[in-house]
């Protein structure tokens, strides 16, 4: 899993050409990610995440708004083949699906470029997750973070808020609230 990762990783940053590192109109954003948490009041407590996943993403307008808020809306959609759930009985291991980021980047500011994201997938589990409930879930988000520009990646750090429920789909849905930090490394490129 790791070599496949790190396989990964170097083919998508090994691609130069073409790419601008700024979220600009028309750009596409790749990149690969990990974050990390645990559980905060309001659902189900003792329990610990882990993931790593990819990003593809497609800015797709020029500034917009006044102000501080001016910026660009991106979509994105995020593969995340490893999820490791600790909970109190077990570990359970899954892969997601998140087919709806939201994501506002704000107006570049030099190399800080702040962003606002609102998210939701889906959550495969070996076994129940919280126990007693359901291997499905649903994962919506939110998250606040900035992407720091260098001159060959773009590198992302945010909170991220994340929501683990099975929306009534077993007799019991007392839910995961989490509290993660993710970090990625990518690049944006430019359409020609």
């Amino acid at each position: 899993m790791r070599t496949t990762l790190s396989i990964v990783l170097v083919a998508i940053l090994s691609c130069a050409t073409g790419f601008a590192q700024s979220p600009e109109e028309g750009a596409t954003e790749i990149q690969v990610w990990t974050s990390g948490g645990h559980s905060v009041p309001g659902g189900r407590g003792d329990t610990s995440l882990w993931n790593a996943g990819l990003r593809y993403g497609w800015v797709l307008m020029y500034p917009h708004g006044p102000g501080f808020l001016k910026g660009r809306f991106e979509y994105a959609i995020d593969a995340v083949p490893a999820y490791l759930i600790f909970q109190p009985r077990n570990t359970a291991y899954g892969i997601g699906l998140n087919p709806l980021n939201l994501k506002w980047n704000f107006a570049t500011r030099g190399k800080i470029a702040p962003y606002v994201e609102l998210s939701g997938g889906t959550l495969f589990t070996t076994s129940k997750v919280p126990p007693r409930t359901s291997g499905v879930n649903f994962t919506p988000g939110a998250a606040l973070g900035t992407h720091i520009l260098g001159k060959q990646y773009a590198w992302a750090l945010e909170a991220r808020y994340l929501h683990i429920s099975n929306a009534g789909l077993g007799d019991l849905n007392p839910g995961i609230n989490t509290f993660e930090i993710r970090l990625g490394i990518g690049k944006f490129r430019k359409s020609k």
